[in-house]
């Protein structure tokens, strides 16, 4: 699933290619894809609107419109937004395309199905309840430290927790944890102020790296131009199970929590709360 620093990465892309362009016919081929509307009035709607601005709320992203409106678009687990030239054949996994004044086309590439696209007044109502953004000021670490007091969750599935710190997914949470030193069973009330200062200082430095690197491809990532991310090839314990820790040498183990496959090193990673370590996954998905 693209999380920050790959949706970040792709309104940047838009932000450069996008703004100032008309769209001049929208062809809904995935009925389900469009959560506002019917996919009838969805396409009208479209039509005739030139975007303004291209932003990111969590791992939303929010193309504005002229006239006001929002179109926004949760990419799930493989979505992929495209701009191509407008005379390519749309394939089989395109779910919306937006032919474009310049002659190109905005689309939606998502095999899985899952990615969703609403038309909006304003997306309030649709991002409320998202905490705040790790990037920005309003995130601090002495409010960060204080939330976590407050939480008797395992500090991993804590974190994929939108309401917490928004944007953070599988990925980014095992690489955080790994560079902070915290295994990701603690008990997040269990960690002290200075474990809650260095957690808070890795989500930030990792998810500016990612960012810096376009992102991570394992799959289905790419940006809008084509291009794959880089982080990859970054990555310190996500999908390296059984391969040496960069620092101790000891095997990266992966297991589950909450139903996701989670990635730490044993040995740099110590659980210190009396919490029992889950076993090593078989199987265990991300």
């Amino acid at each position: 699933m693209p999380e920050l620093p790959e949706v970040e990465t792709i309104a940047r892309c838009l932000r450069q290619q996008l703004v100032g362009d008309l769209v001049i016919a929208a062809h809904v081929l995935r009925p389900q894809t469009i959560a506002s509307s019917d996919p009838s009035t969805f396409a009208r709607s479209l039509v005739g609107r030139r975007f303004s601005a291209v932003r990111r709320r969590a791992k939303y992203l929010l193309l504005e419109l002229e006239p006001p409106g929002v179109l926004v678009a949760h990419l799930r687990m493989s979505g992929r937004m495209r701009l191509v030239p407008g005379h390519e054949p749309c394939g089989g996994h395109i779910r919306l395309a937006l032919d474009l004044a310049s002659g190109r086309s905005l689309r939606l590439d998502d095999q899985r199905t899952f990615g969703r696209v609403w038309l909006v007044d304003d997306p309030a109502s649709l991002l409320q309840g998202l905490g705040p953004e790790p990037l920005s000021d309003e995130w601090d670490a002495d409010g960060f430290s204080r939330a976590l007091k407050r939480r008797h969750r395992m500090i991993k599935p804590l974190l994929l927790d939108q309401s917490l710190v928004a944007g953070l997914g599988n990925i980014y949470v095992d690489e955080s944890l790994y560079r902070a030193g915290i295994h990701p069973a603690r008990r997040a009330d269990s960690l002290g102020p200075d474990e809650a200062v260095r957690l808070h200082a890795a989500i930030r430095e990792v998810l500016a790296e990612a960012i810096a690197h376009g992102g991570t491809t394992l799959r289905d990532y790419a940006t809008p131009e084509g291009a794959s991310g880089a982080y990859q090839f970054a990555l310190q314990v996500y999908g390296r199970e059984s391969e040496p820790c960069g620092r101790c040498g000891r095997a990266i183990v992966k297991t589950r929590l909450a139903q996701r496959g989670t990635h730490y090193c044993p040995v740099c990673q110590p659980a210190t709360d009396g919490f029992a370590v889950p076993p090593p996954a078989e199987g265990a998905d991300g």
